[in-house]
């Protein structure tokens, strides 16, 4: 497969894919949603369903270094660690989107409970979280929407039969969806709303990654098994 690969294009789409990772993970270290500090729906990247993206982006790039790997290493050392590295990353992706999920699930409850208290508690949520920045998040989904486009167009340029690997098909086309899911509870209410429907975005989105790392997890494990079975030749 890799012999008839282009490799520049496949080179490309890694830099297009990280490039996404790295302005969702970004995001995290300036959208952090504390109580301690309401304003950070001020800040260039606002809210929780741009950073949660890389929860599945960072399964994506996982999967295309995993792929690039054999050009780096034998088939048969690739074939004893890839199940172990994907156990792991698998299980570390899901313990935390799972903590990401109730965080976002008990902000959420805040932010009814808060906005359902008239008279000071609606005061409270509208003093904190009314100033949601959608024109700057809109940007950053943009650019990201913009960079996973080129993402699958360099692959598919790389090697056509790529479209043959339902299971990078798929969470690629979850990746997409993802990102249209976030843009759209974003923008679809008004802005003083925008906080409680982008935290909506930031649980479907963690919901997703959970289950496509219990699919990797458990995809790992005959990998993992044949590694490890004495006698082995892989």
């Amino acid at each position: 497969m890799f012999v008839a690969m282009r490799k520049p294009f496949f080179y490309a789409a890694i830099v297009l894919i990280g490039l996404v990772f790295l302005i969702e993970m970004g995001s995290t270290f300036l959208s952090s949603p504390t109580i301690s500090n309401p304003a950070y729906s001020n800040l260039a990247t606002p809210g929780m369903g741009i950073p949660y993206l890389a929860l599945i982006d960072g399964l994506l790039l996982f999967t295309v270094l995993l792929m690039a790997a054999p050009m780096l290493i034998s088939d048969r050392l690739h074939g004893r660690i890839q199940g172990g590295i994907t156990f792991l990353t698998s299980l570390a992706v899901l313990l935390l989107a799972f903590f990401m999920l109730m965080s976002a699930i008990m902000f959420l409850m805040m932010m009814v409970s808060l906005l359902m208290a008239a008279p000071f508690g609606t005061i409270a949520y509208l003093a904190a979280f009314s100033h949601f920045d959608k024109a700057g998040a809109a940007i950053t989904l943009g650019s990201i929407m913009t960079f996973k486009i080129a993402f699958v167009i360099c692959l598919l340029l790389a090697h056509q039969r790529f479209l043959e690997n339902k299971s990078l098909m798929f969470i690629i086309l979850t990746s997409l969806v993802a990102t249209v899911v976030v843009t759209f509870l974003q923008s679809v209410v008004p802005g003083f709303l925008a906080s409680i429907t982008d935290d909506i975005a930031a649980i479907i989105v963690a919901v997703l990654a959970i289950v496509w790392a219990v699919v990797y997890l458990f995809s790992s494990l005959p990998s993992m098994i044949r590694a490890f079975k004495p006698g082995s030749a892989v």
